[in-house]
């Protein structure tokens, strides 16, 4: 069966034959998978950001249980059901109040996608076709389908090499946590020239995620939001990766308390047991949109939006923001030191996300077989060795996890 993966089965940014092991997971219960071989090991990704309660949660395998006995599925076109109703009224009362418009989706990617058709439906039913671009941040990432790929890095991000393809898109500066002036003057000038063909401006709130996990001064999203106001151009912020707890906010966004038009939503949303994403959006844009041309099959899944509802209850009715700090400072206080390696490049930490950026590529496999032999389970890339643990992991566990970054930076 080994075999068969490895010379059958396409693995995400990975060749076939695959070149680097891939470690074969039996289960998975708190914050722990245990791989075949008798080995157990400490997810410090989350399975990719999304298991922020850990793994087997009583909680949230009964709510599956009691609605795979009413139906697993059924289609949204001319239906509805309990658990997409209430679902989206949890959604519209904990983001900003001007968005109370949900549409359910099927990946974060999809949900990218819809917010991007939402733009592009608004500004040609406003009788300005001409409207049809976006705006967004160099080292952003928000998706692997088309439309989201137009919006990522075209240089450094994981889809350069279709750059020849995809449409042809504005790409401003990024700001950073200390200087935020050349990136809004940056995003000024490229406003005043082209705001006649730019729908809507996307970015990440914060944290840029699989970009290169950068983070910025929140008071960028007030000015940036102010400028594409002025130069009516929409304004998407994608938490895709920051929502639900993971950055200390409950959204990134309420860092400022900003508002913005479309908000994407996804990952975390069902606590990593299903796929599931969600684009919301405000009256005004609604109603100008009208019939939004799209329809996933599974939208509004109604196992997902259950799973979705225990999952976003079970977070609030936690101490997570006391959870988040104490990942923070244990981060803090671990991490921050590696500053002085000489390996080392940068080191960068908010809420629950601790990232090591490298002077040079990692190599993955050797990395992977030196944190697995360490009980960690982590998944670096490009020069980023990062963890972003389950909100319930124990300092101890943590400790586990920056132990074995550490030893990892010694040894590569």
């Amino acid at each position: 069966m080994d075999t068969f993966d490895q010379q059958h089965i396409w693995h995400p940014y990975a060749k076939v034959p695959s070149q680097i092991q891939t470690y074969k997971v039996l289960s998975a219960n708190g914050v722990y998978l245990s791989l075949e071989g008798d080995r157990h090991v400490i997810d410090g990704m989350s399975s990719w950001w999304s298991a922020i309660h850990g793994y087997n949660v009583s909680q949230l395998n009964q709510a599956v249980k009691q609605q795979l006995e009413k139906m697993s599925h059924v289609m949204f076109g001319g239906l509805t059901h309990d658990p997409a109703i209430r679902l989206a009224q949890i959604l519209v009362d904990i983001t900003p109040k001007n968005l109370d418009k949900v549409f359910f989706a099927d990946s974060g990617s999809v949900a990218v996608e819809v917010a991007l058709k939402m733009s592009l439906q608004y500004w040609h039913n406003k009788n300005q076709p001409n409207k049809h671009q976006f705006i967004t941040l160099r080292g952003g990432y928000h998706g692997d389908t088309l439309g989201a790929m137009g919006v990522c890095d075209p240089d450094n991000g994981m889809h350069h090499l279709f750059s020849g393809v995809l449409p042809k898109n504005y790409f401003v500066k990024s700001p950073s946590m200390v200087s935020m002036d050349e990136a809004l003057e940056d995003l000024e000038l490229t406003l005043n020239k082209y705001s006649n063909s730019i729908a809507a401006m996307i970015l990440e709130p914060v944290v840029q995620g699989a970009g290169g996990m950068r983070i910025y001064n929140p008071q960028y999203l007030i000015k940036a939001k102010a400028l594409c106001k002025k130069h009516q151009v929409l304004f998407i912020l994608d938490e895709i990766a920051t929502g639900f707890g993971r950055t200390g906010e409950l959204f990134a966004l309420e860092y400022v308390d900003v508002e913005p038009d479309i908000l994407c939503l996804g990952k975390a949303l069902t606590g990593g047991y299903m796929t599931l994403a969600a684009t919301l959006t405000t009256d005004e844009i609604a109603h100008a949109v009208g019939t939004l041309m799209h329809g996933p099959t599974f939208m509004a899944n109604p196992l997902a939006c259950s799973v979705a509802i225990a999952s976003i209850e079970l977070l609030l009715n936690s101490p997570w923001q006391d959870n988040i700090a104490n990942i923070e400072a244990l981060l803090n206080r671990e991490l921050s030191p590696l500053r002085t390696e000489d390996n080392v490049a940068d080191v960068r930490i908010l809420g629950a996300i601790g990232v090591v950026e490298l002077t040079r590529d990692i190599d993955i496999g050797k990395a992977q077989k030196l944190l697995i032999d360490q009980g960690v389970w982590l998944r670096p890339y490009g020069k980023l060795l990062y963890t972003m643990p389950p909100f319930t992991i124990s300092q101890q566990e943590l400790l586990s996890v920056t132990n074995a970054i550490k030893t990892v930076i010694k040894e590569l």
